[in-house]
C-alpha cells in the first residue's frame, strides 16, 4: 500500500460519504421533523426515499458526463448543487417543500458515489481496487458511525433544522477537497465521445454483460437490507423498543462498525482465496444469519439485544460482499467505468427504494416487518449468487 493509495480513499471516502452524511445524521431526527411540520410516518419516511429515488436517478446522468469530461467537473457541480439545496432543507417550511428539496440534495449528493467508484476503476482492477474500494468504505464509515450521534446531539440541544446547515457546510468541504487535493484519473485521451447515441450504446453494452447484473444485483439486495434497517430503525428503536435518539445512535452505530470493520480485510482474503469464493462465503454467511434472525424473532424471541447480535453478525458479512460486487461488476468496464458505475448505482438504489418502500408500508409498530424485509432481501441475493456463480472462474484483470 502507497500514500496515493491512502490519499485516494481518504478524498473518495469523504466525496462519498456526504450523501450518506445527509441521510443518517438526520435519522434521530425524523420523529421530531414530523411533529414540526405536521406530517405521519409516512410522508417523513418520503423525504427519504426521495433522496434515495434522486441518488440512483442522477447516477445515470453523471456517469457518462464523467466518461466524457473527466472526473472532477461533475464533482464541483454536484458538491454544489448538494450545498445549495441543503440551505433550502433548512429553510422548510412544509413536509412538501422538504421532500422536494430532498430531491434535488440527492441530484447532487450522487455525484460522489458514482464518480468514486469509476476513480477506483481508472487506477486498480481485481485485489488491489477491492483493497481501495475496501479502504474507501473505511473513510466512508464515518457517516453511520459518528453522523447520528451528532444528529441526536444536534435534536437534544437544538433543532432538527441545524442538521441540514451542518451537511451544507460538509458539501462545501467536499467542494474544495476536488478541487484542491484530487487528482483527474480519466484523461482526455481515454474520454468517450460526447455525442446522444454513444452514451446509449455504452448503457446497452453495460446491460448486455450478465456477470455484471448479476453482480450489481447480489450488492443491491445486500445493500437492500441495510437501506430498510436504516429507513425503520428509528421508528423500530425509538417508537418500539423505547430507546432515547442517544441510545439509538449507538444502536445504530454498531452495525455499522461491523460492516465496515470486516470490509477492511477483503484485500487480504481476496489475495489469499479469490474475489469470487469471497462473495460466496460472504453471501451465505449474511443470508444464513438474518433468515435465522427472522425464524428467532417470529417465534417470540424478539428483544432489542437479540435482534441487534443478529444484525452485528449479518452486516459483518455484508462488509465482505458489497466492496467486492463493486469491484466485480467493473472489471471489464475500463473504458466506460463512469456508465457502468453509473448504471450499478441506479439498479441498486432502484432495488433499495422499492425494498425501503414495501417495508414501509408493512411497518405495525413492531420489528417484525423491518426483519422479514431484511432476511428476504438476503435470500434473494443468496438465490441470484449461487446461480450466476456456479460454473464462473476468477475473472482476469481488464485493460
Amino acid at each position: 500500500m502507497n500514500s496515493r493509495m491512502l490519499k485516494n480513499a481518504l478524498i473518495l471516502g469523504l466525496i462519498t460519504a456526504i450523501g450518506p452524511f445527509a441521510i443518517d445524521m438526520y435519522l434521530p431526527a425524523l420523529p421530531a421533523i414530523g411533529l414540526d411540520l405536521g406530517a405521519d410516518t409516512a410522508a417523513v419516511q418520503a423525504s427519504l426515499m426521495t433522496f434515495f429515488i434522486a441518488l440512483g436517478v442522477g447516477q445515470l446522468i453523471y456517469g457518462p458526463i464523467s466518461d466524457i469530461f473527466g472526473r472532477k467537473k461533475p464533482l464541483y457541480f454536484g458538491m454544489l448543487l448538494f450545498a445549495v439545496s441543503g440551505i433550502g432543507c433548512a429553510l422548510a417550511t412544509d413536509i412538501n417543500w422538504l421532500i422536494g428539496l430532498r430531491f434535488f440534495q440527492g441530484v447532487g449528493a450522487c455525484a460522489g458515489g458514482v464518480i468514486a467508484r469509476a476513480v477506483v476503476r481508472d487506477l486498480h482492477t481485481g485485489a488491489e481496487a477491492a483493497q481501495l474500494m475496501s479502504l474507501l468504505m473505511l473513510v466512508f464509515s464515518i457517516s453511520p458511525i459518528l453522523a447520528p450521534l451528532v444528529g441526536s446531539g444536534i435534536v437534544a440541544f437544538g433543532d432538527w433544522r441545524t442538521i441540514f446547515w451542518v451537511v451544507t457546510i460538509a458539501g462545501i468541504l467536499g467542494f474544495f477537497l476536488v478541487l484542491f487535493f484530487l487528482e483527474e484519473s480519466h484523461p482526455p485521451s481515454a474520454r468517450s465521445s460526447g455525442n446522444v447515441r454513444a452514451i446509449f450504446a455504452s448503457y446497452m453494452q453495460v446491460l448486455k454483460d450478465r456477470h455484471f447484473l448479476a453482480m450489481t444485483f447480489v450488492g443491491a439486495f445486500g445493500m437492500a437490507s441495510f437501506m430498510v434497517f436504516l429507513a425503520n430503525s428509528s421508528f423500530v428503536f425509538i417508537d418500539h423498543y423505547g430507546l432515547n435518539p442517544t441510545q439509538y445512535s449507538f444502536a445504530f452505530s454498531i452495525n455499522a462498525v461491523s460492516f465496515f470493520a470486516v470490509s477492511q480485510l477483503n484485500g487480504t482474503l481476496s489475495r489469499r482465496f479469490g474475489l469470487l469464493p469471497l462473495i460466496r462465503f460472504g453471501v451465505i454467511g449474511f443470508s444464513a444469519t438474518m433468515i435465522t434472525m427472522f425464524v428467532v424473532m417470529a417465534i417470540g424471541f424478539n428483544a432489542w439485544p437479540v435482534m441487534s447480535s443478529f444484525l452485528f453478525v449479518g452486516y459483518g458479512f455484508l462488509g465482505l460482499v458489497v466492496p467486492v460486487t463493486a469491484v466485480l461488476a467493473l472489471e471489464s468496464h475500463g473504458k466506460n467505468a463512469g456508465t457502468a458505475s453509473a448504471m450499478m448505482g441506479t439498479l441498486q438504489f432502484m432495488v433499495a427504494a422499492i425494498a425501503m418502500a414495501v417495508s414501509g408500508a408493512l411497518y405495525d409498530g413492531t420489528a417484525l416487518p423491518m426483519v422479514a424485509s431484511i432476511a428476504v432481501s438476503a435470500l434473494i441475493g443468496l438465490t441470484i449468487t449461487m446461480f450466476s456463480l456456479r460454473q464462473k472462474r476468477e475473472p482476469a484483470a481488464a485493460e
